[in-house]
């Protein structure tokens, strides 16, 4: 890999040879962090170079992502999601610029697609036939969608509270799927034990540095859909903080290989029934252990395992924190459906959420402009969205009911 230098530790610093396999730092025990020759990068690839390529998926930024020349890309087609401008929603919230960046819409209808597409690759690099991980629910079918399409078997811990949606990916896809009936942190520590055990490759971000730099080409694309000129704030939900740390190196990537001149603030949206590394930055304070009570099952993480980089990200962005309610996140899924055709998961939609909320506070000023990542399709969670957006009107085949269920609503006459 001629644009890697090394892994580095982000606790002590110590470096070491980026293999396929590495996971925690050796001397520490900190997490890795990939280490680019980006004067490489500016003598390898151009803005206009990136133009011409025909390959619209995430892996159109090879020189700033960690493969070896000769590996095979995934035969799933991951990334280059759409990137709307959302004016209706800027209106209603309130603010200049407003785009919406629709991860739904990859293989396995989730963001973090981007991660374990890495993780097959690097997996085949290591020479492993298995990959396992712990996930409460994206995570986990998104390796079992992108394994099963490179046949790789797979080990899938999850809690028992992961929607159903999400379950039934996983046994469609072919994982063997164990669920855990505890927290995410047992069923973190539980997955980790197996893969000590039976030395299966590690998909959980917070032991691979990898997966960081799939989920960070999210950011790579936003800033090529923006046609390089960056927005005021990106907003991302937060969870274990692993999105997070990679929306910003990206960002940082493409700064110090000259593709941005200017770096966004992060907007960390998390739910208030989970929100320790929110409360981490307001507090100005240690990160402490929280319950996992939220709806939105995919950033319900106590104990998050990227804590150090996610608070690095919203620290060294001068970002800004907001923590919201399930009321709001429900009320922001039909809010996005209607205004932009986006249908949002819980943790899809509190990104956006948190927009509207941390304009109201007057945390951002009504001139911004900003995107939101929309990180799950809403079908991963129908139960919710059927919260959010109500029942539909049951009637009997009968134009009289139609006319009198019209009358209530407002409806024609």
């Amino acid at each position: 890999m001629k644009n890697v230098i090394s892994a580095v530790c982000v606790k002590c610093g110590h470096e070491i040879e980026a293999k396929p396999d590495i996971t925690t730092c050796p001397k520490c025990g900190g997490i890795m962090d990939i280490k680019y020759d980006y004067n490489y990068i500016k003598n390898t690839v151009t803005k206009a170079d990136m133009a011409d390529r025909r390959e619209n998926s995430m892996w159109r930024y090879q020189e700033f992502l960690p493969i070896e020349g000769n590996s095979k890309s995934p035969k799933l087609r991951v990334g280059w999601s759409p990137f709307y401008e959302a004016k209706q929603l800027a209106e209603v919230i309130g603010v200049k610029e407003l785009y919406i960046k629709d991860d739904g819409i990859n293989p396995t209808a989730s963001l973090k697609d981007r991660a374990s597409a890495m993780a097959v690759v690097k997996a085949e690099e290591a020479g492993r036939d298995t990959i396992a991980c712990s996930s409460t629910g994206n995570a986990a079918s998104s390796l079992a969608g992108n394994a099963a399409a490179a046949g790789f078997k797979t080990y899938i811990f999850v809690p028992s509270r992961a929607p159903k949606g999400k379950v039934s990916q996983l046994m469609i896809f072919g994982a063997t799927v164990v669920s855990v009936d505890g927290s995410y942190e047992d069923t973190f520590r539980l997955s980790a034990e197996a893969i000590d055990r039976w030395g299966w490759y590690n998909r959980n971000a917070a032991i691979n540095p990898y997966l960081m730099e799939g989920k960070k080409t999210v950011a790579l694309e936003i800033a090529e859909q923006l046609n390089w000129k960056m927005t005021d704030y990106v907003a991302v939900s937060v969870g274990d903080g692993c999105t997070i740390a990679g929306v910003w190196k990206g960002f940082k990537d493409l700064y110090a290989a000259g593709f941005i001149d200017r770096l966004p603030r992060l907007l960390s949206v998390q739910a208030e029934g989970c929100c320790p590394l929110n409360k981490a930055i307001a507090e100005g304070k240690d990160w402490e252990p929280m319950e996992e009570n939220t709806i939105a099952d995919s950033i319900a993480v106590g104990v998050p395992r990227n804590a150090d980089k996610a608070l690095n990200a919203i620290r060294e962005s001068n970002g800004v924190v907001v923590n919201v309610s399930d009321e709001e996140i429900l009320s922001a899924m039909k809010l996005v459906g209607r205004t932009c055709g986006v249908f949002s998961e819980p943790a899809g939609a509190t990104g956006s959420a948190g927009i509207k909320k941390a304009v109201d506070l007057g945390l951002i000023p009504h001139d911004a402009s900003i995107v939101a990542i929309s990180s799950g399709n809403g079908l991963k969670d129908t139960v919710n969205a059927i919260k959010a957006a109500g029942e539909p009107i049951l009637l009997p085949p009968d134009m009289g009911a139609l006319l009198d269920a019209f009358k209530k609503i407002g409806g024609p006459q």
